[in-house]
């Protein structure tokens, strides 16, 4: 989380006293008709009371009571290829920064294009799930929630993963193959029905559907912005509250 940098405070104390001191001074001027009595009540008003406004401030910063800890989480978003994840993620990620937490964004597309020669057997994804963990942790360690989009086709991975990070929750994209295939304007789904891509989720690789997933989101009935509004209605709740 965020504190009050000391130059902040003794910003806000500036700007506080500027606008308290005229209407110290206006007082003053009503009361006894002095203007000079006005402006030096004034002048030593605003030079005692920065001073202590600081303080106070500096003071509050270390005092725990009435502070809530907001715990990392780690919202790991699954489904089938086209089925809504990224989209829906990203918009969620958008909106969860209004709420100024430390937040990372990582989606599956933006790993591989780091780390190219990732393949796609049931090991290979395993394994680099597991590295998606790590990280995520690591994250998590530094008190930084995270918006996780991935395929993630296998019940084990997703295991791995809510072994790892803490306050996992899952939210299962789901869409009929028959949707993703007419979104796809890759022609991924084209080319693995074709026999050109192996390995392809929903065509020649199974996925395995969530079986205690947190949060269900049907796209093929739900619109991006009402699936958003679940979402973060729900972190909300379960974590800024």
């Amino acid at each position: 989380m965020y504190k009050d940098t000391n130059r902040r405070s003794i910003a806000k104390g500036i700007s506080w006293r500027i606008f308290a001191t005229l209407t110290t001074i206006i007082i003053v001027y009503l009361l006894f008709g002095k203007l000079d009595l006005a402006v030096a009540a004034g002048a030593i008003e605003v030079i005692a009371k920065i001073i202590l406004y600081w303080a106070h401030e500096r003071l509050w910063v270390n005092v725990r009571w009435g502070r809530k800890r907001i715990e990392p989480f780690n919202l790991w978003f699954t489904g089938i290829p086209m089925s809504g994840k990224t989209t829906i993620a990203d918009k969620v990620y958008k909106e969860l920064q209004k709420l100024d937490i430390p937040l990372e964004r990582i989606d599956s597309k933006d790993i591989r294009e780091l780390i190219p020669d990732i393949g796609y057997s049931r090991e290979e994804r395993n394994q680099h799930i597991k590295r998606i963990g790590h990280l995520i942790a690591t994250l998590q360690n530094n008190a930084i929630s995270t918006v996780a989009s991935f395929v993630s086709p296998y019940r084990e991975s997703r295991k791995a993963i809510h072994n790892m990070v803490k306050n996992n929750v899952v939210i299962y994209i789901k869409a009929d193959i028959e949707t993703c295939i007419e979104r796809d304007y890759k022609g991924a789904y084209e080319q693995a029905l074709r026999g050109e891509l192996k390995n392809f989720t929903g065509i020649n690789d199974i996925y395995e559907e969530p079986q205690n997933a947190d949060i269900i989101i049907d796209t093929d009935v739900m619109s991006i912005d009402e699936a958003c509004r679940i979402i973060v209605k729900y972190v909300k709740k379960r974590y800024t509250k």
